[in-house]
């Protein structure tokens, strides 16, 4: 059967991952290191997906900019403290796996940094499968087109031969904005009502369901 969708390009945190929950404890922790007001779950749950910067002045929105880069270490420790039990979802691997040998482009676009990426994508083993990836200090954050026009413009493939797979309101927003179908997934960082609203092809309620959808859609 001919491929509906050319690239497949996935979020990472909350979408492959299971570090949402790992992220928003990191980002309260350190809020709670430096004596700041401490982010309920669903604010700091909301910046998943967002550049650090971004993510920083609205998670903590009484931080002075000057002080980022405060935020921004204690930020790292906690995070890297909790990194080694962090696992993708069950299933992963093997979706990604048959999803390459069946031809498809794969990539990732994320808001962690490039360091933070090689890093993971070393761990998992995963670095050889992906065509290629964006992190946000390499170009604008999400929900900004650009990481899925580059990566586009990199690997040849039109919008309408994309697919867009992300568990946040950034990620739908951005693949809207670049023209890109998209697909939900509601197991990750942002309720489902925050991504129905865009439109998406489909919301993946679980995990072990993606690879099935993808199977029969892609």
């Amino acid at each position: 059967m001919q491929k509906r969708f050319q690239l497949l390009v996935f979020d990472w945190d909350g979408t492959l991952m299971d570090s949402a929950a790992a992220i928003v404890a990191s980002i309260q922790a350190s809020c709670e290191d430096l004596g700041l007001p401490i982010p309920e779950r669903e604010r700091a749950a909301h910046v998943i997906g967002l550049g650090l910067k971004d993510a920083l002045s609205y998670a903590v929105p009484e931080l002075p900019p000057s002080d980022y880069g405060r935020l921004a270490e204690r930020y790292r420790h906690h995070y890297l403290a909790r990194d080694p039990d962090i696992e993708l979802f069950p299933g992963m691997r093997e979706m990604l796996a048959v999803l390459k040998e069946k031809g498809h482009l794969l990539a990732v676009a994320t808001g962690k940094s490039r360091v933070g990426l090689d890093r993971v994508l070393e761990a998992t083993q995963l670095k050889s499968i992906f065509d290629s990836s964006r992190c946000a200090d390499e170009t604008h954050s999400k929900p900004h087109p650009a990481m899925l026009q580059e990566l586009m413009a990199e690997l040849m493939v039109e919008p309408e031969s994309t697919l867009m797979i992300g568990d946040t309101a950034h990620d739908l927003q951005m693949a809207l904005s670049a023209g890109v179908p998209a697909l939900a997934v509601s197991y990750g960082a942002h309720p489902k009502d925050s991504l129905t609203e865009f439109n998406p092809l489909a919301c993946i309620d679980m995990p072990q369901d993606l690879a099935p959808w993808l199977a029969r859609n892609a």
